[in-house]
């Protein structure tokens, strides 16, 4: 096999019981970096140190590519102006992201009587839009909708989105759960206890006769106050 040394320097072919003993003389692994080359290709590195290696450039390579996403916007001929400028304002976030923004807008019904008017829309978009993306090609006519591409500016040809000053306004103004949480607590009502319940004042000064029952603690009877009448039979 043909061996690369520790400092990148060719060794030559040698077999694999010499590549073996001079990566153990020099205290390092023996690693296969290309086995389908002929002769197979080995080098005298740290193994450990060689994985590190190949992750960093694997994440350095990530950070170059780019993920093309794209986000779809629908308009119509008969358009809102104020629904217009909510999809536009979309488009433009979508763009400052470095998505591509596909736009379609569909004709309906006799709608396919005034394309000239649909086209005058998508140019309305595409003009308002140029600060940010251009046009892949022409819009185009398919079927029964307008079809166009539009893919981002490089970032240090975009112009700033202007909707970001509102969405972190619209993130300082969100409202505090928390402290609304707390401020219910403090005004839940206490319930009253029976012992704090306020007495009638007909029970309060109402006495409880004493009798035999009661002294022996078997409580208040309520036939104790019936006084029997006997009858003596006449003589």
């Amino acid at each position: 096999m043909r061996v690369i040394g520790i400092e990148g320097e060719l060794l030559g072919i040698i077999p694999l019981g010499d590549a073996l003993t001079k990566a153990r003389n020099f205290g390092v692994d023996l690693v296969e970096i290309a086995p389908n080359a002929v002769p197979p290709v080995c080098r005298l590195v740290d193994y450990g140190k060689y994985r590190y290696e190949q992750a960093k450039k694997e994440k350095d390579s990530k950070k170059h590519q780019h993920i093309n996403k794209v986000k779809e916007i629908q308009l119509s001929p008969k358009i809102d102006p104020h629904d217009f400028d909510v999809k536009l304002s979309h488009a433009i976030n979508f763009l400052c992201e470095d998505m591509k923004v596909k736009v379609v807008l569909r004709f309906k019904g006799r709608e396919m009587a005034h394309q000239e008017i649909g086209f005058q829309r998508i140019r309305d978009f595409i003009t308002k839009s140029t600060p940010f993306g251009t046009p892949d090609s022409p819009a185009k006519l398919i079927g029964r909708g307008i079809n166009v591409m539009i893919s981002p500016l490089p970032r240090n040809k975009r112009a700033k989105n202007p909707n970001e000053g509102e969405l972190e306004e619209m993130t300082d103004n969100e409202p505090d759960d928390t402290d609304d949480e707390e401020e219910r607590v403090e005004h839940v009502p206490t319930p009253a206890t029976k012992a704090s319940a306020p007495k009638s004042p007909n029970k309060a000064n109402k006495k409880l006769p004493t009798n035999a029952a009661a002294e022996n603690g078997l409580g208040f009877t309520p036939f104790a106050e019936i006084e029997l009448k006997t009858e003596t039979p006449a003589e």
